[in-house]
């Protein structure tokens, strides 16, 4: 008999990203998270008793299934943050798989007829937003894809990269903007995918032709669709469209926004919320915060958002592999963008969309993915150095990602 051998527990983690040593996550993502999860349930705890009166339902209803989608977020942010970030690099094929079986379910079931478009998947009285599921498995397709012709060192060809990538985001494109009717997640898909693949290093010439081709689309996808024009239009010209549909809600939500001023008008005290801004717990939320709120309010809830973001732009500089760091990057393009477009919008900037804001909105699709993107840059965060890298001479070494070469990243000693 030959003596038994101790069995190796695998490290495919640690061999296949090279992540380094492990320390303590950053908790700041959670205080910052739950900060925004709050203030979400908060005003959805204010403007209930309107939304029930308005659908006819229970005075809890809303608090209710916002409180079940926080459980989940939770759920969902501890399964990510827990599962190591090589298997998310592999598993980018069931879950591109998933998104697509859940697309096609949203294509064939019936349809809400409040919401017509084929955005959600529902079963009895459970929904799922399909997209949502899309722009993650996206993100972590992308995020590995370029890691990959990083490490070969392909990142500037045209078969092995560009080929590729603007054909993933043709189908997505199609699929979200045109089948789904749904711009605003097109918007934040596009440029999530543009701003990885920016920091992955993808010459500026190709980034320019892809940048012509998102116009052309957006041009063509606008001037297909009468609502869209609408919408356009009323964004133009926001004065003379307030009683139309495509400007009703962007007057309403102005209305909604001075109506708050300096301090607000307080939190059992909003009006707009009885029926007069269309989607007032989803898209049109932080018309209603900033009316309970005003504008110092606005202004704290703000700082809160750009201090997450920091956060994130911070822990992607100090990561020390080009998985993880473009992770992160995906999170931080997604959730900044949705949430600069979904503000924009309330306040006259931008035109509507259609978009909810990141863990302030009703709904629980778009706060469980939320988070568990968060967990995603949550575990990552337990690898970055406590010091960005430092560039030496491009001489020391060959590019690999703008700014930055082979032989000049490395992890601060700790």
């Amino acid at each position: 008999m030959y003596p038994s051998q101790p069995r190796r527990r695998p490290q495919i983690q640690m061999a296949q990203l090279n992540l380094g040593r492990k320390h303590k996550p950053d908790y700041w993502l959670m205080i910052w998270c739950a900060a925004l999860l709050s203030v979400g349930l908060i005003v959805v705890y204010a403007i209930s008793p309107a939304l029930s009166v308005a659908h006819h339902v229970s005075s809890n209803h809303y608090v209710s299934k916002q409180l079940i989608a926080i459980a989940l977020s939770i759920v969902a942010f501890i399964i990510t943050a827990k599962t190591p970030l090589a298997w998310w690099r592999q598993a980018y094929k069931p879950l591109l798989v998933v998104a697509a079986i859940a697309t096609v379910m949203a294509l064939l079931l019936p349809v809400d007829p409040a919401y017509p478009a084929h955005r959600w998947v529902r079963l009895g009285s459970l929904s799922f937003q399909s997209v949502e599921l899309v722009k993650f498995a996206v993100m972590v397709w992308l995020a590995g894809f370029l890691a990959a012709r990083l490490k070969e060192g392909s990142i500037a060809n045209s078969q092995l990269t560009l080929k590729p990538f603007l054909i993933a985001l043709g189908v997505t494109s199609f699929v979200v903007a045109g089948i789904q009717s749904d711009l605003g997640s097109t918007g934040v898909i596009v440029a999530m995918m543009a701003t990885m693949a920016f920091v992955a290093g993808l010459p500026m010439q190709r980034l320019a032709m892809v940048a012509g081709i998102i116009v052309i689309g957006l041009i063509l996808a606008i001037a297909s669709t009468p609502y869209r024009r609408a919408r356009l239009q009323a964004y133009l010209h926001p004065e003379s469209n307030c009683q139309t549909t495509g400007g009703y809600q962007a007057c309403q939500a102005l209305i909604a926004v001075g109506s708050g001023g300096l301090i607000g008008l307080g939190l059992g005290s909003s009006v707009q919320a009885y029926g007069y801004l269309p989607e007032a717990a989803n898209d049109s939320i932080f018309a209603i915060y900033a009316e309970k709120f005003g504008f110092i309010g606005s202004i704290i809830l703000l700082a809160v958002f750009i201090a997450f973001f920091a956060r994130l732009k911070s822990i992607a500089e100090r990561l020390p592999d080009d998985f993880s760091r473009l992770l992160v990057v995906g999170v931080l393009a997604w959730l900044s963008v949705q949430s600069l477009v979904n503000i924009g919008a309330m306040i006259g900037v931008l035109p509507l969309k259609g978009i909810t804001l990141p863990f302030i909105s009703y709904g629980g699709t778009s706060v469980v993915f939320a988070a568990a993107a968060v967990g995603l840059v949550f575990q990552a965060s337990q690898y970055a150095a406590f010091v960005a890298p430092r560039v030496a001479n491009a001489s020391a070494g060959t590019p690999t990602r703008r700014g930055y070469t082979n032989n000049s990243l490395r992890r601060a000693d700790y």
